[in-house]
């Protein structure tokens, strides 16, 4: 009897999924355990395993398409089996087949995703849809290009690289072809799952029919510059010399060398008031050296012409020739989600605030004794993240997630920690730090932390966390309150260590404190729920020896 199989639930925030594959066709024998398609969901390309023997009798959606979840997948059966009531009733002739998911490595977020073929799923080319490379992702700004139309391409060559609202990823091809179109240029936003580029054989390929039957049959269009040419670059009011010409842009982005902006930035040099020498107005390393500023107008000094003890009078205030004025700096892609994400969170989840004081005295003197032995250097943001995580796992209820209609509480303990990066905020994850030791969590902390200022996390190392911690001691901030960041139930803002006076015996002392405050979700954490977390996060602080039983 034939059997249904449905699009499974292949993430905990999955919704749906894009056939990035089929290795089967209509028709084909198909073993237990053979690969049957590549969906890309919201996370990963997971592959599909078929969990029987039989024959392919039916595919819901081709190469491309996509499908929601528990939408009909496939039919597998016996050759010439009627399936029609199976079709018509959405599956639901059958009960629902399990399907093995086997996770791809999620290293490195490719551009598997694909349109489905207007003219043939047999012809050589390839619709290449922009990919969902976050889980917050809803477009991507093209930051580079690494080949252009006409050009070979292999499989494994990167295509283009896309700024998304978490990070800066390479893309890949998928299969050897020329490159025949690009949906957008460098510099330009283009949305998840429209037209990002096609890849097929030279002469072969009916690209115009393509791209017009791609946008018609329901693909997102290709975004757009917005209307008003000054939205799109950074508008600056403030008048410079004349004799220092604006660098060229290109939708807000300054053309220039990677040497030359390095070169600027450790001058001080502002690189837009520079003129670039090199093809099409790039600067260049040469335009940095021999770059001169130019001179602000001496203000002029007025003495009084009195008798020589009477004192000058102050010199007049002479404005330099455009001070006054603003600069609009268009949104990153990070920023957009930040600002959309916390305003969701700050006005959709009632916070409320915990404060707690800790003493820091024992802490500090572990942390010494443990740096001796430690293979790499253990800080005082590595002895709170091990702290919140045993605490989590003493307190499952603060270990959770508002699901609207349900508390979905973690067995896992994935601790999100808030580093500052150029355009914003961003929360790599260190995962089950519950079960890890201070050097692994100190070593993956900064490996995670360095992978996020250079824009090189990948997806799995900033998604999945149920607690986040910001730290802004080392800034010499005493404390704060945080934003929650979903779907946690709560975050922990950390403040600076300071000494205080304090009275021991009959005398007085220096003691080292450090504030803690928890912000919370009314939702889901109680205020007796959150003071009990933080009592068990101040007893391991105060004596760290606790954290290592």
């Amino acid at each position: 009897m034939a059997e249904v199989i449905l699009m499974p639930r292949l993430s905990d925030t999955m919704t749906e999924g894009v056939i990035a594959a089929w290795h089967k066709k209509v028709g084909d024998p198909v073993k237990k355990g053979e690969l049957l398609a590549e969906v890309e969901t919201d996370k990963a390309t997971m592959e599909l395993e078929s969990y029987k023997d039989g024959t392919l009798l039916h595919i819901g959606s081709a190469k491309g398409g996509k499908l929601q979840v528990n939408d009909l997948l496939a039919i597998i059966g016996a050759p010439g089996e009627d399936i029609s009531s199976l079709i018509s009733g959405s599956g639901n002739a059958a009960a629902p087949a399990p399907v093995a998911a086997i996770p791809a490595a999620p290293a490195e977020a490719k551009a598997e995703t694909t349109a489905a073929k207007t003219a043939s799923p047999a012809d050589a080319d390839e619709v290449v849809l922009m990919p969902r490379l976050s889980d917050t992702m809803e477009a991507g700004v093209i930051a580079a290009w690494h080949k252009k139309v006409g050009d070979a391409v292999k499989k494994g060559e990167v295509l283009a690289e896309i700024e998304t609202d978490k990070a800066t990823m390479e893309l890949e091809s998928y299969k050897n072809g020329t490159l025949l179109y690009i949906g957008a240029e460098k510099g330009e936003k283009i949305p998840v799952n429209a037209l990002l580029c096609i890849i097929g054989e030279k002469g072969k390929v009916d690209v115009d029919g393509i791209v017009a039957a791609v946008k018609a049959g329901g693909s997102a269009p290709v975004a757009t510059a917005t209307a008003p040419k000054e939205a799109a670059a950074t508008a600056t009011v403030a008048t410079v010399a004349a004799s220092a010409e604006p660098a060229a842009t290109n939708n807000g982005r300054v053309k220039a060398s990677p040497l030359a902006k390095k070169l600027a930035k450790e001058k001080g040099i502002d690189i837009s008031h520079i003129s670039g020498s090199g093809d099409g107005g790039r600067i260049i390393k040469a335009d940095i050296d021999h770059y001169q500023p130019a001179a602000a107008p001496a203000a002029p000094t007025t003495v009084s012409a009195a008798a020589p003890e009477t004192k000058a009078t102050v010199p007049a205030f002479t404005p330099i020739a455009g001070q006054e004025g603003y600069t609009d700096i268009p949104n990153s892609q990070i920023r957009n989600v930040i600002a959309k994400r916390l305003a969701e969170s700050k006005f959709t989840a009632p916070h409320f605030y915990l404060k707690m004081e800790i003493n820091m005295d024992n802490a500090m003197t572990a942390r010494a004794q443990l740096n001796e032995s430690s293979p790499v250097k253990i800080s005082f943001n590595d002895l709170v993240v091990k702290a919140v995580a045993m605490a989590l796992r003493q307190h499952p209820a603060v270990n959770a997630s508002w699901m609207g209609d349900k508390i979905r509480r973690h067995h896992h303990v994935h601790i999100g920690i808030a580093v500052a990066i150029e355009d914003g905020l961003i929360v790599p994850v260190v995962r089950f730090a519950d079960q890890k030791t201070l050097p692994q969590i100190a070593a993956e902390s900064k490996e995670l932390a360095g992978k996020a200022k250079n824009k090189k996390l990948q997806p799995n190392e900033f998604s999945g966390n149920t607690f986040t911690i910001s730290n802004l001691g080392m800034m010499d901030i005493e404390e704060f309150t945080a934003i929650i960041n979903p779907p946690d139930s709560c975050i922990l803002a950390v403040g600076r260590i300071r000494e205080i006076v304090v009275k021991k015996g009959d005398g007085f002392a220096v003691s080292n404190v450090m504030m803690l405050t928890l912000s919370c979700d009314h939702r889901s954490v109680d205020g007796a729920t959150g003071a009990a977390f933080l009592q068990s996060v101040k007893k391991f602080l105060e004596q760290p020896i606790t954290m290592l039983l």
